[in-house]
Parts: structure tokens; C-alpha cells; sequence
């Protein structure tokens, strides 16, 4: 029964029975204490854990209604705050749980900081039954305000959730600072950055809150403007040096200007915040493997394998980098070990064709270190086959170029090589950071780096050569020649110059309907998705919310879906 107020009623109505809690909880008593008044409010289900990443294991897969979870754990192990925000940036924690963080830390600061990061309730010890049950119980109410809100959001209508948001937090009503930073997110991940920022830079104005000035630094980071991001996020930076999604957004702003250095120095400042965290490892490892330092990328590499290899955190792009470092260290054990690894993850992800891909990417440089040539030629050739598909990715292409430049290393020359690395270049060579990744991935045989960047000079002259007879009055010529070219190449920065001519120029285009129709769909299949510089599998940004979408609410102590949510972009 839960403890009662001075009107002696209930602090949360309704039948507790069938829903589920998790306490995190390193100390034996005061977890004891946790899972008693949770049962003694009626809760049916409560389970424990003394362990981060026994936590984690669970949170992946099942569901809870209400998480009550210590912030520290001792030295050696993740904060409770790095295990819920690896949570939300990997679209791990349903909407529908209520996640309560415990601690004895009683500064103004990180109750304020737990708060704004979109925390349910913060509560401080020692507590009693009666403080739980109302932290319980005002986390629940702001779900139930903003009901109409996800209500919105599962039946899929965007813009009326975004509507709903920007009404309340107009209204100033209950919850609007919430409401704001949902209403802000729904409008950066239906592409309406414009309107997100000036959401974010309203929420700044009414109160200088962290997520909101990160939340305006995205906006300018999607909508192109990355110098500005910059500016943003190292203001931001200065007043708040513990953000750690600050860093995050910054290295990725850092990544797209082609600052490869500068990410690095910025992903290490996460990391060290986040000691714990497999995604900001990844980013870390990945982005010192494409600027070259081997030998260093193969230590964070192992650690994130040996860290996240059973979270559904853990990004099996890692493990095709760390075999291929261990390719070239000749570390025979070391490339098995990735083999096997793989093999356990297709156990679990047999159906999943990015898995599958990836796993035949190891099986081919096992082949190579057994000096199998012939076969590793012929697994080569085949994924060549591919390079003008639409479903080949920029990933596919940073390892087929690497595989490629492994087998050339050995001296074994495939014939169509050349051919094959121009096409690969001449498609994903969408901007200079873009180049440096392809020809770091091929880094080890020098002459296909080259060749790389030589296909990204000859995108830039037909960008330049299309933007010229734009400026000189003959828009149309300048739009037929990018389709010819990106017909050609697949490349979507021609494809997106194109569509921003036909935009600018609309009215001195000549059969504008015929070129739109072309255009459009060259970019469906080929377009912006292929001109942004990305590691690995795309997460939820940094700073962004976890926003599940798919059916109804569910029922307490139902399972979730995780397939089942809105993704950060």
C-alpha cells in the first residue's frame, strides 16, 4: 500500500500488482530498503541488480515501469548517470519507465543537471517510504500531463505532437520545459531545423538550460552550418566543462569540418568523463583508426569489444576495425578471436543482413592472413558487384577499399581494381572529410589513397562547373549537366546540388517538372543520406530524446519492442 499523504489517499491510484521495477544497487542495505517499500507500495515485480553491467543486461532486454538506481558505484565501474545516458543514446529506455536516481549528493548543481537532462526524479538520502512514493508519483503525473503528447507521437502524427508542445510550453502550463525539449526534438527529426532552433533559443531566453543551448548547436550542426555549431558548443563547453553530450556534438562538428585531430583530443574529454561508456569508446576508437594511428586504435578497439561485445550498445563495425588492425600486426589468435566473436553475435542477429556483412568482411581477412588468395579474391569480387546498389552504404565502401588495399599490400592484384576504387570514389566523395575517410580506410596501399582524393578533385570541378552556369544565367544547363554526372557517379553531393538549382532557380528553369522528376528520384535513392561523414551505425545524437513510437501504450509490465522508436538523425 502505498504511504499516505495528510488527506490519507493514496500517493499513485491504481492497481500496482503487475508492473515491474529494477533497483540498481551496490549496498546490500540500502537496497533492501529500496525493494521493501517498493513491494510495500504494491509493486508485483521487483528485481536487483548490484552491478552496472548486470543493470544494463537487463534494461536491453526487458522492460520496467519504474528504475530506482544508484548514482555511485565505486571507482573502478560507470556512474548510474553513464548507464542512463548510454540508455537514451541507444533508444534502450521506453517513455513508459519511470527512472528514479538515488544518491547521498545533495549539491543544487547535479540535482539541477540530473533534472534538465530529462531525469524523472532525483532522490536524495537517506529518504523514507513517503519521499519515494511522492518522487513515484510527480514522475508519473508529468507522464500523464504529456499523455496527449505520445499519444500523438505513437499513432505517428509529428506535427500535432509538435503542436501540442509548442502550445504548452506557450501556455507555460505543467511540464512545459519538458514538452519544449520534446517539441524541439520532434522538429529536428522531421527536418525543420530552422524552427527547432528557434524553439531551443526560446527555451534559452525563458531559462539558460544546458540541453537548450546543445539542442541550438545541433540545429545549426543539421542544417549545414557547422562553424557556427562550433562557436556554440565551445561556449557551452566553457560555462559547463562536465557535459558530456557537449563533447559528443562537438567531435561530430569537429568530424564534418575534416578536423579529424581536434575530434580525437574532444572524443578522449568524453571518454574520460564517461570512462564506461561503449558508445563514446567506439566513436573514439573509430575515428583514431581512419586517421591512421594503428597501434592505438587497437587498444580502445579491444577495450570497447571486451566492454559492450553483449550490449546492444556495441556497434560490430568495431570488431571489422580491430580485425583489420590485427591483420596488419599479423595477429593470427587476435583475427580468430574477432571471427568468433562474430559468430556469437550472428547467433543472436542471424536475420540481419548489416551483420552478415560485416561477419563475411572478417571471414575474408582470416583468408588473406592464411594466404587463402584465390578465395579472398572471389569474396572481393563479389561484394564489387555491389558498388553501384542503392543499399551500398558509405561503410560498405570504407571496407571494401580497406580489404582491397590488404590484398594489393600482399601484392595480389585484382585487374578491375582501379575501376572499382574510382567508382567507389567517385560516389562517396561528397565533401574533404569524406575523401580523408575512404582513402584512410586504404591507407595501407598509398595509390589507392591517392586515387581517392583525385576523385574528389573531379566532383568539386563538376560542382564548380554546374554552380558557374548557374551564376552565368543557364540554370538548366547547369542542372542537366549535374544529372549527367551524377547518373554517372551516383554521387550525392552532385544529386543535392542539382536539387538546390531546381530550388534557387525554380523560375527560369527550363521544363522544371521533367528535371524535378529526375531528381527527385536520383535523390531518393542516392541523395543527402550519402553526404554526411558518418562511423559506423547511426545512434541517436548526443543531447537528443528517445522518443518510441509504434502502437498503443502498453500495458504496465508489458514488454516493449526496441525495434519500435523514433531514431535521433
Amino acid at each position: 500500500m502505498w504511504p499516505m499523504t495528510n488527506l490519507d489517499a493514496p500517493l499513485i491510484e491504481g492497481d500496482l500488482s503487475s508492473a515491474r521495477a529494477l533497483v540498481i544497487d551496490s549496498n546490500p542495505t540500502s537496497r533492501a530498503i529500496l525493494v521493501t517499500q517498493l513491494r510495500d507500495f504494491g509493486v508485483g515485480s521487483v528485481s536487483q541488480c548490484t552491478r552496472v553491467v548486470d543493470a544494463r543486461r537487463q534494461l536491453e532486454f526487458k522492460s520496467f515501469d519504474f528504475v530506482l538506481c544508484e548514482q555511485h558505484f565505486g571507482r573502478d565501474s560507470p556512474t548510474g548517470q553513464e548507464l542512463l545516458d548510454d540508455l537514451r543514446r541507444n533508444q534502450l529506455l521506453p517513455f513508459s519507465t519511470v527512472f528514479v536516481m538515488v544518491t547521498a549528493e545533495s549539491s543544487y548543481t547535479k540535482v539541477a543537471e540530473a533534472a534538465e537532462s530529462a531525469l524523472d526524479a532525483y532522490l536524495l538520502k537517506p529518504h523514507t517510504a513517503t519521499k519515494l512514493g511522492e518522487r513515484l508519483h510527480q514522475a508519473r503525473q508529468r507522464k500523464l500531463a504529456l499523455q496527449d503528447i505520445f499519444t500523438a507521437i505513437e499513432a505517428e502524427d509529428f506535427d500535432q505532437a509538435a503542436q501540442l508542445c509548442v502550445a504548452r510550453f506557450e501556455a507555460r502550463r505543467p511540464f512545459w520545459l519538458y514538452a519544449a525539449r520534446i517539441g524541439a526534438e520532434l522538429l529536428m527529426r522531421t527536418n525543420k531545423y530552422a524552427e527547432a532552433q528557434a524553439m531551443y533559443e526560446a527555451v534559452v531566453a525563458a531559462k539558460a538550460v544546458p540541453w537548450a543551448k546543445l539542442g541550438v548547436a545541433r540545429s545549426l550542426l543539421d542544417s549545414g552550418e557547422a562553424n557556427r555549431a562550433l562557436s556554440t558548443l565551445e561556449n557551452l563547453i566553457s560555462e559547463d566543462p562536465n557535459y558530456a553530450d557537449a563533447y559528443d556534438v562537438l567531435g561530430r562538428a569537429q568530424f564534418e569540418l575534416g578536423r579529424f585531430d581536434r575530434a580525437i583530443d574532444t572524443y578522449k574529454l568524453a571518454c574520460q568523463l564517461t570512462p564506461h561508456s561503449i558508445t563514446r569508446l567506439q566513436n573514439l576508437g573509430m575515428m583514431t583508426y581512419y586517421s591512421g594511428d594503428r597501434t592505438e586504435a587497437e587498444k580502445i578497439l579491444g577495450r570497447t569489444a571486451r566492454l559492450g561485445l553483449d550490449s546492444k550498445m556495441f556497434d560490430c563495425q568495431t570488431l571489422v576495425l580491430l580485425a583489420f588492425v590485427r591483420l596488419e600486426n599479423a595477429d593470427r589468435k587476435g583475427l580468430q578471436h574477432c571471427q568468433d566473436d562474430f559468430k556469437k553475435l550472428l547467433d543472436r542477429h542471424e536475420k540481419n543482413p548489416r551483420y552478415q556483412r560485416l561477419a563475411a568482411i572478417v571471414d575474408a581477412l582470416i583468408l588473406i592472413q592464411d594466404r587463402q588468395f584465390g578465395r579472398a579474391v572471389d569474396t572481393v569480387r563479389a561484394m564489387a558487384t555491389s558498388v553501384k546498389d542503392p543499399a551500398f552504404d558509405f561503410e560498405s565502401a570504407t571496407n571494401l577499399l580497406a580489404l582491397m588495399g590488404q590484398l594489393s599490400n600482399k601484392a595480389i592484384q585484382l585487374d578491375e581494381v582501379d575501376a572499382v576504387v574510382d567508382s567507389v570514389g567517385m560516389r562517396f566523395c561528397t565533401s574533404r572529410p569524406m575523401a580523408e575517410l575512404l582513402a584512410g580506410a586504404c591507407a595501407i596501399y598509398p595509390s589507392y589513397s591517392e586515387r581517392i582524393r583525385h576523385c574528389n578533385t573531379q566532383v568539386l570541378k563538376f560542382a564548380e562547373q554546374a554552380m558557374t552556369l548557374s551564376l552565368s544565367g543557364k540554370p538548366s544547363a547547369a542542372v542537366k549537366d549535374l544529372i549527367i554526372h551524377g547518373r554517372e557517379t551516383l554521387n550525392g553531393k552532385l544529386i543535392e546540388t542539382a536539387y538546390l538549382v531546381l530550388q534557387r532557380y525554380a523560375a527560369k528553369v527550363q521544363d522544371l517538372e521533367k528535371l524535378t522528376e529526375i531528381v527527385q528520384e536520383l535523390r531518393s535513392r542516392f541523395g543527402a543520406a550519402q553526404t554526411r561523414p558518418t562511423l559506423g551505425e547511426q545512434k541517436r545524437q548526443a543531447g537528443s530524446l528517445n522518443l518510441r513510437t509504434g502502437g498503443a501504450p502498453r500495458p504496465m509490465g508489458a514488454d516493449v519492442d526496441p525495434n519500435t522508436e523514433l531514431r535521433g538523425g
